[in-house]
């Protein structure tokens, strides 16, 4: 396909009308809006784990139903055809559309500041109420009082009275949007001020969602159900859209057929084997889909680089703190072996507690497994029983998280203990393979093992080789670098220390080998001999480090062997 004629894509843009007018791609998820007026609720929420279109629906669905909307935005897509309902609902409501994802304070009041610009910004979208003749002085004042948002009373009356105020204006009861509602509440938790957070959003919600004759109806988005004790207070039965429902279940991520479409469109067909694999793998109700934002990172990166490299672009987008903390907290042998069931591409059978408050996300390690499946960390496989699942890691994006994230913990605590560190240098240093074999071993007992079957062997390698190179990095005054060019290749690890015998500089070269089974002697073998072919040794030869240790080390699962050559 020629460049003229493919569609720009959507990256970052959660904007709707600005897809449909600005010529960018979009994969239809219109009949969100046909099976939430034929389902019925009065108060909607879907949780979905972050960048799974979220916004991007709210924006349609604020688009649809919003007083003069604009008909042509929908013209070719699947709610166009439904005639009596477009003519029903199509641009006849009054529209209050506000989103939370920016509440981000580290403290509450910086927080609740936020929050006051976020409604007032909504507010000011209807200056028409300022000159309203349907509306008394009284109301005027109040709207006035929305203007300036001053007073905390006002913050949370605030959805109610403008639902209530635009229902008198337009004689048409309101929409109320709220997407990403419980971002605030997260980071409320991480700062310290959960209390005061939750409070404040939920004598909103009382207001706006409980007792509110001026709505229609209204839609939430966030990343985990918070218990109705906690937010939802006496809402008369919210209608949730949780990943484990099947209703809507399709709406949220990309389908296979989408991503096919995708890749063809923009001419990668080819690629469907790396995107599956890397992207897909989620399990929402009994759909099984992409992570949209995964997907059109790639194909937006293949368009500028056709033999670009798939990234973790989910990671990216913000931290991984859920899965820093569990790491931190899993410190029972059980919790251990689970991990490394599911690094090993296995499913592991766990009671999930989908009804959480942010504050109880830690407090227990059935609590943090299920924060785990409901964030897009875990994945289910087969069908509930009951509260029980199981779950797996959904595809190579997540296992890499895992990867880096057990490396990080791993990490942070070795520094703390230098002492075992300085064992394996000095071990390396004195030219003392048995002593590195020891020591390497002791390291890889006491990590999360990653040995998963369905990863090739290369992304294997990666593994040790980073937790060794990690450790090495530790020797402030010894010059360590990774994947350096030297002789004819790239060795894995060489190594410059600070002195050696005769006050000369000593050099160190280390390949490392994954040996798919105990006998570790072929991939020795394969190390020593690559050494030797591509002449590793000559960077640190020419600039006169004698002499030049070779370490071979093999890795099988939890277990290594080295064998070592001297170069005088």
């Amino acid at each position: 396909m020629s460049a003229e004629l493919k569609i720009k894509l959507p990256v970052g843009i959660e904007s709707f009308e600005e897809i449909r007018t600005e010529g960018f791609y979009y994969i239809d998820k219109t009949n969100l809006i046909k099976d939430l007026l034929e389902g019925w609720g009065k108060v909607n929420l879907f949780t979905r784990p972050r960048r799974f279109g979220k916004s991007l629906n709210m924006s349609m669905l604020k688009s649809f139903f919003e007083i003069g909307a604009k008909k042509e935005l929908f013209d070719g897509l699947a709610i166009s055809g439904e005639h009596a309902l477009c003519e029903r609902y199509m641009g006849k409501f009054p529209v209050i559309s506000v989103t939370f994802k920016g509440i981000v304070g580290a403290d509450f009041q910086t927080a609740k500041g936020m929050l006051r610009y976020e409604l007032k910004r909504e507010a000011e979208r209807y200056q028409l109420l300022a000159d309203s003749d349907r509306l008394t002085e009284t109301d005027k004042r109040n709207y006035f009082e929305l203007l300036r948002m001053e007073t905390q009373e006002t913050v949370m009356v605030s959805l109610a009275l403008l639902s209530r105020l635009l229902y008198k204006h337009f004689g048409k009861k309101t929409l109320i949007l709220i997407d990403e509602y419980d971002v605030p509440l997260a980071k409320a938790q991480q700062s310290g001020y959960y209390e005061e957070m939750a409070s404040l959003i939920r004598s909103i919600f009382e207001q706006a969602l409980k007792t509110n004759d001026s709505l229609y109806f209204a839609v939430l988005t966030g990343c985990l159900r918070v218990s109705k004790e906690s937010i939802f207070t006496g809402l008369n039965n919210p209608k949730i859209f949780s990943i484990a429902d099947v209703r809507c279940d399709e709406y949220f991520g990309f389908t296979d057929h989408e991503v096919r479409r995708l890749l063809d469109h923009y001419g990668f067909p080819e690629q469907y084997d790396t995107v599956k694999d890397w992207y897909d793998g989620y399990h929402f109700g009994n759909s099984d889909v992409y992570c949209p934002w995964d997907v059109i990172c790639y194909v937006d990166d293949l368009c500028q680089n056709p033999e670009a490299y798939p990234q973790e672009y989910w990671m990216n987008t913000s931290g991984n703190d859920i899965i820093h903390t569990f790491l931190s907290k899993a410190k029972p042998a059980t919790v251990k072996r689970q991990i490394e069931r599911l690094m090993d591409g296995e499913a592991v059978t766990l009671a999930i507690q989908d009804k959480l408050t942010y504050k109880e996300m830690y407090d227990s390690t059935e609590n943090m497994w299920s924060v785990l499946f409901m964030t897009g960390y875990l994945t289910q496989r087969g069908k509930a029983q009951g509260r029980k699942r199981q779950l797996i890691i959904p595809n190579t994006e997540i296992r890499n998280i895992f990867s880096e994230q057990i490396l990080e913990q791993f990490f942070e605590n070795e520094r703390q203990d230098g002492k075992n560190i300085d064992i394996l240098c000095s071990a390396l240093e004195s030219g003392n393979p048995e002593g590195v074999e020891t020591q390497f071993s002791y390291y890889l007992n006491q990590i999360i093992s990653i040995r998963d079957t369905a990863v090739q062997k290369k992304d294997k390698e990666n593994f040790y080789h980073g937790m060794l190179l990690g450790l090495l990095g530790f020797k402030e005054s010894w010059n360590v670098s990774s994947n350096r060019e030297s002789g004819d290749g790239f060795a894995d690890i060489i190594i410059e220390t600070e002195y050696g015998p005769g006050s000369t500089r000593l050099g160190i070269v280390i390949e490392l080998k994954y040996s798919e089974s105990e006998k570790m002697d072929a991939a020795i073998g394969e190390a020593m001999k690559q050494m030797e072919e591509k002449n590793y040794t000559a960077l640190l030869q020419a600039k006169g480090c004698k002499p030049v240790l070779k370490y071979g080390i093999a890795c099988h699962k939890k277990k290594c062997r080295v064998v070592m050559q001297e170069l005088l």
